[in-house]
């Protein structure tokens, strides 16, 4: 049988893969409430994605889809939680407002880049300026794996990969090296 590359398989899902020009390129804010019917729309292309792949790779650690990862450069994401009884987290313009100084290092690994893991040093605790589709600003703070999940899509929608945040002389490992696949990332109580 004949092994296809997990990058191509997501290709194949309509997943943009790293060297495309739209993964380094910030991504356009919405100008809310008069952009919403378009956001409306990319929100509904990210659910959609998400399902796709959803069917074809399961998440132990919950999963984030970006905008340019679908290509399309407008700042929109959303994130599902590891937990599938919590409902999926949807950012419009997010801003990271503050932030722990406290970080973990935990592997990560992207749809974009989806043939390796690598570790990346995050903090804790986030706190995220999002705008809703009725033009208010609502701020959240995230702790922990969903902190992590929510930064690496705000990254992508500063036109950056994980890999711009992992320490000097650390790189990225081949996912059949990794092995917490399918478990949820540790963290100290």
């Amino acid at each position: 049988m004949i092994q296809v590359r997990p990058s191509k398989q997501m290709r194949g899902l309509g997943v943009v893969q790293n060297g495309a020009p739209v993964l380094a390129e910030p991504a356009r804010a919405f100008d809310l409430p008069a952009e919403r019917e378009a956001a409306e729309q990319v929100i509904e292309q990210l659910f959609s994605a998400m399902e796709r792949i959803g069917q074809v790779h399961p998440f132990a650690k919950g999963m984030g889809i970006a905008a340019p990862q679908i290509a399309i450069g407008r700042a929109a994401a959303v994130v599902q939680p590891p937990d599938p009884g919590n409902p999926a987290i949807v950012l419009l313009n997010p801003r990271i407002a503050d932030r722990s100084s406290d970080e973990d290092e935990q592997y990560e690994g992207c749809l974009s880049f989806f043939d390796v893991r690598g570790l990346v040093p995050r903090p804790l605790r986030i706190t995220v300026e999002t705008t809703t589709l009725e033009g208010q600003l609502v701020t959240t703070t995230y702790e922990r794996g969903l902190a992590r999940l929510v930064h690496h899509e705000i990254d992508h929608l500063d036109g950056l990969l994980y890999t711009a945040r992992m320490r000097t002389g650390v790189a990225p490992i081949p996912v059949k090296e990794y092995r917490q696949t399918g478990r949820a990332w540790a963290y100290e109580h």
